[in-house]
């Protein structure tokens, strides 16, 4: 980004911040609250932005006030020296954050969790990393809602999706938008009685929870079918038809829901789930339309790329995309995931920055 480009942008942000300061001091705004919440998250986006340009600018003008005694007090030479190594560091910080900022960001997210290689190890393995994002959710103040779970035989599961939903004005897809891909897993099975080594794996895809206003969803385009709920092994869990099946004509994208009592619920379910890969459908074609550059920013992970491994024995946990690499598995999985989303959150902006220059 140019240095006027990015003065420009910078202007345009704090008027807009500004804008929205007015807007939220007016009670008629708050009636609506849908409305109250999506400028509320917008003016708490804008923030760090105008707090960085406002303390810029203050160091600017001390630095001026300090070369000027410097001339005439040499003590304020020190001064002067501090203030120009401040000044940078907040030049950096706000080229950093006046970089393009991912549309979905603020938006809460659907995670899907998928048994894959390794059968009933993988089931369990699944089960594994959906704790893990349930403890994480909690350490962050994130509410949770299982939407559907397929329970595998021996525990786990073969297929489970969950919202979480941010309380605050935190975005979530921001923390979780790299976890989709290929986890794999390297352990002892429980199943395992020669004490041998086994490397199974399970999917995770993470999509930004879309709101009716994002994706309009024509009913003549969807066919529901019901069915009895089941559980391990396929015995009924549910005497009525209450579970649901929708499936997409036009794209072919087929989502269930069996998690709910009442068939009504598990529709909900569905359709939430449904407008979420509706919605991430039309970001991945408008990202492979767009130039190799921009589609580098859209989207820096592939996947389908097997993109971390859980090593039991070693207690290691290694992200392949970044070489990251930690030996604290245990706290990992009770939640502790900070520690690789930020080494992820870090190589994007570099990346971004790179792309920028």
């Amino acid at each position: 980004m140019s240095t006027e480009a990015g003065t420009d942008r910078l202007a345009g942000l704090l008027a807009e911040h500004a804008a929205l300061e007015t807007e939220l001091a007016d009670p008629a705004v708050h009636a609506d609250q849908s409305r109250a919440r999506r400028l509320g998250r917008r003016y708490a986006q804008l923030a760090p932005i105008v707090e960085t340009a406002r303390g810029l600018d203050a160091a600017r003008d001390d630095l001026t006030a300090a070369r000027e005694l410097a001339a005439e007090d040499a003590s304020f030479a020190a001064e002067a020296t501090s203030l120009e190594q401040r000044i940078d560091e907040l030049t950096e910080k706000l080229r950093e954050q006046l970089l393009p900022k991912d549309p979905d960001d603020d938006k809460d997210v659907i995670l899907e969790i998928k048994a894959g290689e390794g059968g009933a190890e993988s089931a369990l393995f699944a089960g594994d990393l959906l704790r893990m994002y349930l403890r994480y959710a909690e350490r962050r103040g994130w509410s949770t809602e299982i939407l559907d779970a397929v329970d595998a035989e021996l525990g786990g599961y073969k297929d489970v999706a969950v919202a979480i939903k941010s309380r605050t004005d935190e975005g979530i897809w921001s923390r979780l938008k790299f976890e989709g891909g290929v986890h794999r897993v390297q352990r002892v099975p429980v199943t395992e009685s020669q004490g041998r080594i086994h490397t199974s794996a399970a999917g995770v895809l993470v999509l930004p929870e879309a709101e009716e206003v994002d994706v309009t969803v024509d009913p003549n385009d969807l066919r529901i079918d019901v069915f009895r709920s089941s559980g391990p092994g396929g015995q009924s869990v549910n005497t009525t038809d209450s579970a649901v099946r929708i499936t997409h004509l036009p794209t072919g994208i087929v989502v269930s829901s069996q998690n709910e009592k009442s068939q009504l619920q598990n529709r909900e379910s569905a359709l939430r789930v449904l407008r979420s890969r509706l919605l991430a459908a039309a970001r991945e074609e408008a990202a492979a339309a767009a130039s190799d550059q921009r589609r580098s920013q859209v989207r820096t992970v592939d996947r389908s790329e097997r993109v971390r491994t859980y090593n039991f024995p070693e207690n290691r946990i290694s992200d392949h995309r970044v070489n990251y690499k930690a030996y604290n598995l245990d706290q990992v999985l009770d939640g502790e995931l900070d520690g690789v989303i930020d080494a992820l959150d870090r190589a994007h902006t570099a990346e971004l920055l790179a792309a920028g220059s």
